[in-house]
């Protein structure tokens, strides 16, 4: 990060990808937009192109899901399982790719073995939740931020062992400590164990904790390409998304190697919504408005929101916030 494409990000949009009234998403049109997003992005004249300029045969893929939100908010099975569909297509075999999230009940719900071949490994780091088996002992950023007892995070072993490559599939989400969660958030908090630490009192630490983790080696290196999953969103009452009355349809998917880029784009798209439903502002720093009772009252906030952390990541050079220097390419399906 920030990858080959620094500063580009394709947005695709397609209407008919999912019904709001039902939530089904047409798995041939979510194909045509990781066809056409892909090819966009790398100028490739087809998938086969588009996919074998990020990997190889040899490669070992782990798709980075977020599943927080689970079963209503996720990263889509019709998605995931395209995706996995085109690295099998070049050539990867399914026993090198692995979907992975931290926690197991959260991956479970999705179901993604209904729409990926035999083969591909489905794995939670955590199993049970709280185990530090799965996280890399010698591998971990270290801080005190409230005074807790345990002050490390350690990254997941599977990072540092084990993928070549990583595929991150965030969502387009609200969130009421970071601002949002999208590529950054993603790939930082749900690679590393022991995050929640950052967002215990009303001012948080999330906007130098983000960008420090998502720097790490090796994740940063070996996250080479950055898929976000809008066809469904949540705009107040992120991450969980336990009110149905928060979720809206973007109908959209985003394609980038820039995390920042493409992050600094999602804040427009949460912040435009926010406006029209009359909430408050990501940006509201006001402790006047700060109530943490009531987290789905879109008229206060839970903490103070960090929506800044995506600029602090571009600070740590992981990509381009500038947004005269972004170049956002829109295409309609």
């Amino acid at each position: 990060m920030p990858g080959r494409y620094r500063g580009a990000t394709i947005r695709v949009h397609s209407e008919g990808v999912i019904d709001a009234q039902t939530d089904r998403v047409d798995p041939a049109v979510a194909r045509k937009m990781l066809s056409e997003g892909m090819r966009a992005l790398t100028g490739a004249k087809d998938n086969q192109d588009a996919w074998a300029g990020f990997f190889s045969p040899r490669d070992v893929v782990g798709i980075k899901v977020n599943c927080s939100g689970a079963p209503a908010i996720r990263s889509t099975p019709e998605v995931v399982g395209g995706i996995v569909e085109n690295l099998v297509g070049i050539g990867i075999k399914p026993t090198q790719i692995y979907i992975y999230e931290r926690f197991l009940d959260q991956l479970l719900s999705v179901h993604y073995e209904r729409v990926v071949p035999e083969g591909v490994n489905i794995v939670a780091v955590e199993t049970p939740r709280g185990s530090i088996l799965g996280y890399d002992p010698k591998t971990y950023v270290e801080v005190d931020f409230f005074g807790e007892d345990d002050t490390r995070s350690n990254l997941v072993r599977l990072v540092t062992e084990r993928f070549t490559k990583i595929i991150n599939v965030p969502n387009v989400k609200e969130h009421q400590a970071s601002g949002v969660t999208g590529c950054l958030k993603n790939i930082a908090y749900g690679n590393f164990s022991n995050v929640a630490r950052s967002h215990l009192q009303e001012k948080t630490n999330t906007r130098s904790f983000i960008g420090t983790l998502a720097a790490v080696e090796p994740l940063r290196s070996k996250t080479v390409l950055h898929i976000m999953d809008g066809l469904c969103g949540v705009w107040h009452g992120g991450p969980f998304s336990t009110e149905k009355k928060f979720r809206f349809y973007p109908k959209l998917m985003m394609f980038g190697t820039d995390p920042v880029a493409m992050d600094r784009i999602l804040l427009e798209i949460i912040e435009t919504k926010r406006n029209a439903e009359g909430a408050l502002s990501l940006w509201d720093r006001s402790m006047a408005n700060v109530d943490r009772r009531a987290h789905l009252d879109m008229h206060k906030n839970t903490y103070l929101r960090e929506p800044g952390h995506i600029q602090y990541a571009a600070e740590v050079g992981l990509g381009e916030h500038d947004r005269s220097r972004i170049r956002l390419t829109e295409i309609e399906i």
